[in-house]
């Protein structure tokens, strides 16, 4: 049974920072990709950010590029997300969510699709005040 455990929300003023974390157990993952989506109220889920395997190749949402970053440790079993400058527009659950099958590249735009993605976290709120 696989688990997705996120932390790191909370509640921040605009401009100012936090990191989520993302906590893989249950399955030894190989080559899989690892993402963050995040969903705001009356909105459908949308995403944020990925990252391969190795950890060299990640995509962005336009909407964060140059204000968010996505890692991963070197053991491949926490996902970080920092989010810096943060706005108001980017109040939201984030969830982490994470493919069971192997991919060449993550470059794939289908990868931005939530449905692409087997294993969801619960979820953490982030808010940002103005």
């Amino acid at each position: 049974q696989v688990q997705l455990v996120e932390s790191g929300g909370g509640l921040v003023q605009a401009g100012g920072s936090l990191r989520l974390s993302c906590a893989a157990s249950g399955r030894t993952f190989s080559n899989n990709v690892m993402g963050w989506f995040r969903q705001a109220p009356g909105k459908e889920r949308e995403f944020v950010a990925r990252i391969s395997w190795s950890g060299g190749t990640k995509v962005y949402a336009d909407s964060v590029k140059g204000r968010f970053t996505i890692t991963r440790d070197d053991a491949k079993t926490t996902v970080y997300l920092q989010m810096n400058s943060l706005k108001p527009e980017d109040t939201a659950v984030y969830y982490c969510a994470a493919t069971k099958l192997p991919t060449m590249t993550i470059l794939y735009a289908s990868y931005s699709d939530p449905s692409r993605y087997d294993y969801w976290g619960q979820g953490t709120q982030v808010t940002v005040s103005s």
